[in-house]
Formats: structure tokens, sequence, C-alpha cells
């Protein structure tokens, strides 16, 4: 990966929701074309800030954020939006009153091409939502509603991914088809930052890793070398996820 350069540069971010309160505290991280890499650590260790702060719901006081060789840090999230990140947030990440098809529209709100290709797209990749195409999201399981976010943000075409917690609240079957299609997604080609507190499973299938604690990256490394390595293991996989 170092002769590529990175499709996303986090350098030194600082970043908090009180001033002079900061939750990020020095960050520093990389996503290189076509990698996934997984974002793990404690409960309170600034996952989710960071995520909000490379997205622009957040805007770093210190430090520097690029993607694609260009500084968004500051930019708001429509504008990152058509750089080409999609963003799959934890919590409301589908219209519940709409329906799956009127879903899929509104991912694609900054696109002035035909969407129907883009639908298409998405409903051979998750055959579930094809069923459920005029079903309202509200009345989807958990896993559709994860599977219909993927699905919306897919619908601007990214290339990069940044997904937050997306096993959450969902059962241990569901998590495993969850992160089979994010395998697929990034195996076809699209970039992936995966912040995921089931740190087992988000490093077995990571390229790489950062584990954060106290909002500063304190180990980076190959997804299998921080599963193998034996401080990572104590502190932060315990039987299978993080603490």
């Amino acid at each position: 990966m170092t002769n590529l350069a990175p499709i996303l540069d986090v350098q030194n971010a600082h970043a908090g929701y009180i001033k002079d309160l900061d939750i990020l505290q020095g960050v520093n991280m990389r996503v290189y074309p076509g990698e996934l890499v997984a974002i793990i650590g404690p409960n309170g260790a600034g996952k989710s800030t960071l995520a909000k702060a490379i997205f622009g719901l957040l805007t770093p006081h210190k430090g520097s954020i690029t993607f694609n060789g260009t500084t968004i840090a500051g930019l708001k999230s429509d504008q990152i939006v058509r750089r080409g990140m999609g963003y799959v947030p934890q919590l409301a990440n589908v219209f519940p009153s709409l329906s799956v098809d009127e879903n899929l529209e509104m991912g694609a709100f900054v696109r002035d091409t035909p969407l129907q290709p883009l639908k298409d797209d998405v409903f051979a990749r998750f055959p579930r939502l094809a069923e459920r195409r005029k079903q309202r999201a509200g009345t989807l399981s958990g896993g559709e509603r994860q599977m219909l976010a993927m699905g919306k943000a897919l619908m601007l075409k990214p290339n990069l991914l940044l997904l937050d917690e997306p096993s959450a609240a969902l059962s241990p079957l569901l998590v495993n088809s969850v992160f089979e299609q994010i395998q697929q997604i990034n195996r076809d080609g699209v970039a992936i930052l995966l912040v995921e507190q089931n740190a087992r499973k988000a490093l077995e299938m990571a390229d790489r890793g950062y584990v954060l604690e106290a909002g500063r990256d304190r180990f980076e490394g190959a997804g299998s070398e921080l599963l193998n390595n034996p401080k990572v293991a104590e502190l932060y996989l315990g039987a299978g996820k993080a603490h």
C-alpha cells in the first residue's frame, strides 16, 4: 500500500462536542484505495466521533483530514458526498415512513443521472430489498434496514464507504450476513472504513486496523497482526468483542 496515495488521510485530528473538551486527541489514520480498514476500541474511545469528523458532522479544530487528495475538514456532509464518500450512521440511517424504493432515491439526492440503473445495481446486490421495494422501511427487520442503509449510500457510487457500527443491535446470524455484504462491497472495489464494536469480527476481515483509546490511535497494523497481538487481545478482544 505504501506506493499508493491514501484515499483518506487523517493527521493529528482533535475534535469534540464541547469547547476545550476534546474526545479526539490527535488521531492519525489512513485508508488506501480498495482497503477495508477497521477502527476498534472501548466505548468512549472516540470511534463514532472520528466517523463524524471525517464526514463533516463535526469540525476538527486541529489537524487535517484529506480525501482523494483534497482537504475536507470544515466541509459540509453533502459536499463530501459529492467528492465520493458514502456514510452509514449507526442510528437513523433510513427514512422509516418511506418505501425501500423511495429511500434509495433519497440516497441519490445529489445525482442528476437516471436512478433506475443505480437501483437495479442495489437490488442485484441485496435481493431481499428488491422483494420489499414497495414496503415502508419502518416495517423492515433490523438486518434489512442495515442493507437498505448501505444500499442508499451505494446509490452514489462512492469510492469510500464509511460504516459506523453496522452490527449494533443485530442478532449473531444477521451480523454474519451484514459482514458478508460488507466484504463483497469491498471486493467489488469500494474502500471501506469500518467503525465497529465487534472487534474480533472486524479485525478478521480487515486488511488493516486501528485501536483507539482515549481519543488516540494506540495500536495500528494488519488485521491478523492485531488479532494476534497479546496486548490488544487482553485489553480489547476478551471473549470475542471489545469491552
